[in-house]
């Protein structure tokens, strides 16, 4: 499958595209895209302490908006935001970081109504963007992508994914969350992964397409990462878990991924040289990669009966720190699938935040806790009411800011005892 490419060549690529994804390109404090600076869910700070009850941590500002699900994004001193407004128009906003001082408002026509079933998870933009180089990627419900000037928000080009490629409206709206890598940025869009030039937004190829609609069209989002030594794209679909050459968009490997509706949610992770993944529906499991000449093997290396939901998990020490769909959260072995603990019901979803053995959990209710990443145990050090509106979108941490877009509201926080800028 993968082509054979000199251990010298494949290393250079990869440590090339690596910096450039993994948060060279912005600064360390920012939070670029999905999943923060390294797309793993984890900061580089000093050790967080074990409280962020009372006046440990205060509001610095908070700004009302539309709803979103969308993580905010921070960079260059400013924060970025989506919303959905009167149910006609996608906006994008910056803001001053310090102070929320609007900086510009950016916004196109893009509503749309999700499928009578999915109605309870509201009919709003989706996707979280990602800054690089001055721009910032924004992908909209109906199949859109956009990318606009970070400093003033004008529009620099926009992909309408089903015009362009005659493709049908995604019924769940775009979902995944954009991967910029180099001068290459990879969508999960037109029922398919895409490649595009970054700057232009050209299409240079298009693979694992698959019917979109009501049940194609991913939730994932892709990463890039280093598998049995070789970098590649890490997709989920619906229904697969594939390996992706990021150069010629060939599928070096492949493997089904049980779930009930195509309800494969979250990012898969590397654990070592396979991927760990979990789906509603479906169950845990890790999937062992290697290279066999030409061709990839990816056999299953064990599973269990857990089942995950929308929360990814974070990777600690060997250990999975996840999110389940009965809202019980859980820490999975990775070496052989043992199951060490699960926790007491919690809500819905969790995003996850980890730093050396700190994780902060935002449920979706509102309350933050502050865990010990203990695999022994589930183990709370502090925990506190943070938002009274809901908070879907994935937290952001910056330093000693904790950015919290709630389903109505944007918020910023500072950890009064946490890294000092």
């Amino acid at each position: 499958m993968v082509r054979v490419f000199s251990s010298l060549i494949f290393t250079s690529l990869f440590l090339t595209t690596a910096s450039l994804v993994f948060g060279e390109t912005s600064a360390k404090s920012d939070w670029p895209q999905w999943r923060g600076p390294s797309r793993d869910g984890m900061v580089q700070t000093r050790p967080w302490p074990e409280t962020i009850s009372g006046d440990s941590v205060q509001q610095l500002w908070r700004v009302a908006l539309g709803p979103s699900y969308s993580g905010p994004i921070v960079g260059d001193g400013k924060v970025f935001t989506t919303e959905t407004a009167d149910q006609k128009w996608e906006v994008v906003r910056a803001y001053e970081l310090s102070s929320g001082k609007p900086i510009w408002e950016t916004r196109w026509e893009g509503s749309m109504t999700v499928p009578f079933f999915a109605a309870s998870n509201g009919s709003w933009i989706r996707a979280t963007p990602a800054l690089d180089d001055g721009m910032l990627f924004v992908a909209g419900m109906r199949d859109v992508l956009v990318c606009l000037d970070a400093d003033s928000g004008k529009e620099i080009w926009k992909v309408d994914f089903v015009q362009q490629m005659e493709t049908p409206l995604p019924s769940f709206g775009f979902v995944s969350s954009p991967l910029v890598s180099g001068d290459w940025l990879y969508v999960q869009a037109a029922a398919s992964l895409v490649k595009l030039n970054k700057r232009t937004g050209e299409i240079v190829w298009r693979t694992l397409q698959d019917g979109g609609g009501m049940w194609g069209s991913a939730f994932s989002s892709p990463s890039l990462v280093e598998l049995a030594g070789r970098p590649q794209l890490l997709v989920q679909t619906r229904q697969k878990l594939a390996g992706v050459d990021p150069e010629d968009g060939r599928v070096l490997w492949s493997r089904d991924i049980e779930a009930f509706r195509g309800m494969n949610i979250l990012t898969p992770t590397v654990y070592e040289s396979g991927v760990f993944t979990s789906s509603y529906g479906g169950r845990s499991q890790l999937i062992r990669l290697s290279e066999d000449g030409d061709d990839w093997k990816a056999d299953q290396a064990w599973d269990n009966r857990l089942q995950g939901y929308m929360s990814t998990p974070l990777l600690i020490d060997g250990h999975a720190f996840l999110h389940l769909r009965n809202q019980r959260a859980a820490c999975i072995r990775l070496s052989d699938g043992e199951i060490t603990w699960i926790s007491q019901p919690f809500g819905r979803y969790w995003s996850l935040v980890g730093q050396g053995g700190k994780i902060l959990a935002l449920d979706e209710r509102g309350e933050l806790l502050l865990l010990h990443a203990n695999p022994e145990e589930f183990e709370v050090l502090d925990r506190r009411q943070i938002a009274e509106d809901e908070t879907w979108a994935h937290l952001a941490v910056v330093d000693d800011l904790l950015v919290i877009r709630e389903l109505g509201a944007l918020a910023v926080y500072r950890w009064s005892d946490a890294v000092q800028p």
